[in-house]
């Protein structure tokens, strides 16, 4: 793309684009809607991406990167970064060499999550500076910044987008010139990376200098901005909401906020006096009001009803009214179902047939919770279907513990199942357990992505693979079958009665791949093969 060029492009390809344009060396991640195009995005743009087994050790890849002096992208959505959070509370400490940037894409209204937390939260507690862009174009121009905070305080930098964000689309300006990187290398500097309590001690008081110097550098940022308005009302606001705000209010004086942690006190304290009715605007949490007030400074925020969902200019108009009457019910929109002609769609009427106590997981399979099969009882996050079927088992009545299953996709299970499985064979509940790890060959949810175990590549390319069944069997399970129940549904249902009552440890991996994603397997196969060519 042209320096002058000016492209239409949503929040995710534009961050792809800065990643590529600041000369990132890596991009690392986990797919999970709202974050997912992202890496796709680097990677087709030339950038080296790669899909990690799970947001942990992506982030522990692009740490390393960032160790060596390198710039490191990581992105994930923001249910990713909880399991991101261990090294993430750390790198504060060691800081980073380069520059690392750490994408959280959080779910207002959760289309696609199964919670709505609110990932502000982490920038405070991790004490990591967060960065909050309201369009594509400020998506562009904030990794950039980013990249200079980063590497100026060398400390990981949170960059929070919002569903809203990524996949909006505005038009995106790229940079005049790009930002040069230093040449990756490494330099022994144990007592900054190896976090021992000696040498964490002073690296905590390091940190919280450096926040304290970031906070001060803030009060003038070019991040947070003052546009002028009547004197009458005054918004604070950032991210998504400000554009909903700008809309609903016009004529209002606002402080847009760019840097959302550390917060720019002083220049929040002088806005709030110079204007009768200061008001935040914000999505999701109380997250600004409560730093605000906690600052001293007297300002309004939304009524509680306004905390769940998305906003939009209607509810900011709401907001400012302080209308809290009931809102509009939506309209319902059609449900959700397994595709027509899915695999799993055999299995989990085999499950409900049984009558089977179901512990499930993450995934386009957790649609088997739904009408008709109605064959799912919890689904909590990425692997819990493991644990929870183990709880289950370990503390029911035998007659009921016999009817536990563990339902986990391929993917899913490579992200968190595999140590559940351990736990599974070091903890064996007296009943046995009944493990179903349904494998469609592909990251069906986010859109048909590669994992671990399809033995490919980010790009498709041919890799190392992990083979479930080989895996279980090394690890000591005895009864370990592959099975395709929808070739033979009356088979799997002699086998699923079977393992429920012998009374031992049982793995089966229902094979059969993604009807969406089986012709582009066929395809990644021949190229791996060289067949095919011309056909």
């Amino acid at each position: 793309m042209s320096k002058t060029d000016r492209r239409l492009l949503s929040g995710n390809e534009a961050v792809a684009r800065a990643a590529l344009d600041a000369g990132f060396a890596l991009g690392a991640g986990y797919p999970g809607t709202p974050s997912t195009e992202i890496l796709e995005s680097f990677s087709e743009l030339g950038g080296h991406a790669e899909w990690a087994p799970n947001e942990k050790v992506a982030l522990e890849v692009a740490l390393g990167a960032a160790f060596a002096g390198a710039r490191a992208l990581v992105t994930m959505k923001h249910v990713g970064l909880n399991v991101a959070a261990d090294p993430l509370f750390t790198a504060t400490y060691t800081g980073v060499s380069g520059a690392l940037v750490v994408v959280s894409a959080d779910d207002p209204g959760m289309a696609s999550s199964q919670n709505e937390q609110d990932n502000r939260r982490y920038a405070l507690a991790a004490g990591v500076p967060m960065l909050e862009p309201s369009d594509s174009q400020e998506a562009y121009d904030l990794v950039f910044q980013a990249v200079e905070v980063s590497q100026r305080w060398q400390l990981p930098v949170l960059l929070r987008l919002t569903t809203r964000i990524c996949h909006s689309k505005t038009v995106v300006r790229a940079r005049e010139l790009g930002l040069a990187a230093a040449r990756p290398h490494f330099e022994h500097d144990a007592k900054a990376r190896v976090m021992i309590p000696a040498y964490a001690r002073p690296a905590h008081r390091r940190l919280r200098q450096k926040l304290a110097e970031i906070a001060e550098w803030n009060e003038s940022s070019p991040l947070n901005r003052i546009e002028p308005g009547e004197k009458a009302l005054g918004i604070v606001t950032s991210g998504i909401s400000y554009v909903h705000a700008r809309e609903a209010a016009g004529g209002a004086s606002f402080l847009k906020l760019g840097m959302t942690y550390p917060l720019p006190m002083e220049k929040i304290r002088r806005f709030a006096a110079g204007v009768q009715r200061c008001l935040v605007v914000e999505e999701g949490d109380p997250y600004l009001v409560e730093a605000i007030r906690a600052a001293g400074i007297a300002v309004e925020g939304k009524h509680e009803m306004y905390r769940f969902g998305e906003l939009d200019v209607q509810r900011v108009r709401r907001i400012l009214a302080g209308d809290v009457s009931p809102e509009p019910t939506p309209p319902r929109g059609k449900p959700p179902e397994l595709c027509k002609g899915c695999p799993h769609r055999a299995v989990f009427e085999t499950l409900g047939k049984l009558d089977c106590i179901v512990a499930g997981d993450i995934g386009c399979y957790t649609l088997g919770v739904l009408p008709p099969f109605e064959a799912m009882d919890s689904c909590v996050c990425m692997g819990a279907a493991i644990g929870v079927g183990l709880g289950l088992r370990q503390v029911l009545p035998a007659e009921q513990a016999r009817r536990v299953v563990s339902v986990i996709g391929d993917s899913t299970f490579v992200h968190g199942g595999i140590t559940g499985l351990v736990e599974m064979i070091y903890n064996p509940p007296p009943t046995g357990h009944v493990l179903l790890i349904l494998d469609n060959g592909t990251t069906a949810m986010t859109g048909l992505q590669e994992h671990p175990g399809t033995g490919r590549t980010l790009d498709h390319k041919a890799t190392g693979r992990v083979v479930f069944e080989d895996l279980a069997r090394t690890l000591g399970v005895k009864r370990v079958h592959v099975v395709d129940p929808s070739k033979d549904p009356a088979g799997f249902e002699k086998l699923m009665r079977e393992s429920l009552a012998c009374g031992e440890l049982v793995v089966i991996v229902a094979r059969r791949p993604c009807l969406l994603a089986a012709k582009k397997i066929r395809a990644y196969q021949a190229a791996d093969t060289g067949e095919g060519d011309g056909g």
